[in-house]
């Protein structure tokens, strides 16, 4: 037996996470714009780097504060979460694969972790098997996963999750919470960020220092500069947003963080062209003069996001 549900898919994003939620709100037809996702998520003002650029950054912290937020949007985010390290894990495989069922037999579209690379997918049906989704797929991709095969790789994590809508909040508590998160975060507190990580201003200083002791993984600094390249263009787009939903005389002040995250935007962009990711070759991190134009453009953007995070403070003094 086959239960799809159809016109369910992902929107390929960098962030896969923000990619399939944004997927489940368009297939119920919510009008949340993809900046507005990134920004009232506060995505789109993190970095979160390893001490060795490695690929895992975008997606090793704690996101749930994705879920909390997400109901500003009119969104809720359930499901079933484990990982081998617990006693029940055997058992969440089991609950997960009967909760995903379950929620698309009720129309309800769903996201899980890991259905092939380790990425975020949406998942729009199932089958006597397992698992049909939709998502950043490797060549060849198995379709379906077999429930009984979820999270059996080195990592071991069950995320699997449902999508339901909720009541908004208005946009200047939204707004203010998103930026609220994104100042608490750029701290690097224990909360959020794993060990050997580093967000904020911090993490720009750990991916200049990896580069400038020539420590940085090639596939990571490729990966890593599209994936917050991608967070910061959405940060410029989101402020333009907000000026817009609120009131007038926070103009100025979203004018002046729009000059910031754009330049942090831009110069994020020079990195991502130095360090291409669907071109990238094994020399460019090799490349001590790509390097150095990599670590120029990399102090910039921390100057600009340093002054950035400074205006968003201005704007939640003012909220």
């Amino acid at each position: 037996m086959v239960k799809k549900l159809e016109n369910l898919k992902w929107k390929p994003m960098w962030i896969t996470h923000l990619g399939c939620i944004k997927g489940c709100l368009d297939y119920l037809d919510m009008d949340v714009s993809d900046a507005w996702l990134f920004g009232a998520t506060g995505h789109a003002f993190l970095i979160n780097m390893h001490e060795v650029v490695c690929p895992s950054g975008p997606t090793a912290w704690h996101t749930e504060m994705l879920f909390k937020l997400g109901k500003n949007l009119g969104y809720e985010i359930d499901g079933v979460f484990s990982h081998k390290g617990k006693p029940d894990f055997e058992e969440a495989r089991k609950k997960a694969w009967e909760y995903i069922k379950k929620s698309i037999d009720e129309g309800i579209p769903c996201y899980g972790w890991e259905l092939a690379i380790p990425e975020f997918y949406v998942i729009n049906g199932y089958d006597d098997e397992g698992y049909l989704f939709s998502g950043p797929m490797p060549e060849p991709a198995k379709i379906p996963k077999p429930w009984q095969e979820l999270a059996a790789g080195d990592i071991g994590v069950i995320e699997m999750y449902s999508v339901k809508p909720v009541k908004p909040a208005d946009d200047t508590t939204t707004v203010k919470q998103a930026f609220e998160f994104a100042l608490e975060y750029a701290r690097s507190p224990k909360k959020w960020i794993y060990d050997k990580y580093k967000a904020g201003l911090e993490g720009f200083d750990l991916w200049i220092g990896t580069l400038e002791t020539d420590t940085a993984d090639g596939f990571g600094m490729a990966y890593n500069a599209a994936v917050w390249l991608e967070c910061r263009a959405y940060a410029v787009e989101f402020l333009k947003e907000a000026k817009e939903r609120l009131d007038s005389k926070l103009a100025p002040l979203f004018d002046e963080a729009i000059s910031h995250y754009d330049v942090v935007a831009r110069n994020l962009k020079r990195v991502e062209e130095l360090f291409p990711f669907h071109t990238r070759k094994p020399e460019h991190i090799k490349d001590a003069e790509r390097r150095q134009k990599a670590i120029e453009a990399l102090k910039t953007a921390r100057a600009a996001e340093e002054k950035g995070l400074e205006t968003l403070q201005k704007i939640v003094d003012q909220l």
